[in-house]
């Protein structure tokens, strides 16, 4: 995508937010870092270093907050999954897929950990943790591409994205999961020519599901004309597609982030 000197956030697709959240120590805030965090996954990306980081409680890998997903303690000692990062309180971080968080939650070491995180035996943790997680990352990049609707920052139907694309007006192409693959060719090859990457990022979900977030009908492709907005917008999809399927890339056939693997969670 058209973005210059940017942070990778995936294996093609490089974009910028508007500006990084505000650090957060457990129960304060910290004040706002001037530097722009990288949307990448990866810890080691260029700007990572000076964002603080938050350390996993199952494989103690470190992170950022933007790569990293907020477990909270509610008032009933229930663990929920934050993703915003927004509940009041203590919280405590992981960075595995979904995959590896169930394993760690059927094993009960993850109740062990949480139990260590937040300094109390009384911890519940249920046992679709994962589900509901999955789920919250779900809505929330659902959620990210209804606000970019509503504020202008995305156009979608297929002549109007191709236009926007040659003219190298589109920083982040999307396509529906049930796109025919000659329009997704056509309009990633309009992007190419506009300056983009080779291939639009092919959305979980079809058309159904893309319609009801942009409160559009039958939206297909959708085209990010806003840097700031394709930032946000492939950042939470990230997010998403790195912890459901972490094998599967952005494009549908390279790796979505640089998480590894957490055999160690599911040893005896």
């Amino acid at each position: 995508m058209r973005n210059p000197r940017n942070d990778a956030v995936g294996p093609s697709n490089s974009v910028r937010p508007e500006r990084g959240p505000k650090a957060e120590v457990e129960g304060r805030e910290a004040q706002p870092s001037h530097q722009r965090p990288s949307t990448s996954l990866r810890t080691n990306e260029t700007g990572a270093n000076h964002q603080p980081e938050r350390t996993c409680i199952l494989t103690r890998r470190k992170g950022t907050r933007d790569s990293l997903i907020r477990l909270a303690l509610g008032p009933d000692g229930t663990v929920a999954p934050d993703v915003r990062a927004r509940a009041p309180g203590r919280g405590a971080w992981i960075s595995v897929s979904r995959d590896e968080l169930d394993k760690a939650n059927a094993k009960g070491k993850l109740k062990g950990a949480l139990q260590r995180a937040f300094k109390t035996k009384d911890v519940t943790v249920p046992a679709d943790l994962g589900e509901r997680t999955a789920a919250a990352l779900r809505q929330a990049a659902l959620d990210r591409l209804g606000m970019e609707a509503k504020a202008g920052n995305l156009l979608n139907g297929a002549e109007r994205v191709e236009t926007a694309a040659r003219s190298g007006q589109v920083h982040l192409l999307i396509h529906a999961v049930d796109a025919g693959d000659d329009g997704r060719r056509k309009l990633d090859q309009a992007w190419r020519v506009g300056g983009g990457d080779s291939q639009g990022l092919v959305f979980p979900e079809g058309r159904t599901i893309l319609s009801m977030a942009l409160g559009r009908e039958n939206v297909v492709h959708v085209a990010l004309t806003d840097p700031a907005a394709a930032s946000r917008v492939a950042h939470a999809i990230v997010r998403w597609r790195a912890f459901t399927d972490p094998s599967t890339g952005l494009d549908g056939g390279e790796p979505a982030s640089g998480l590894g693997s957490a055999d160690e969670l599911t040893k005896e």
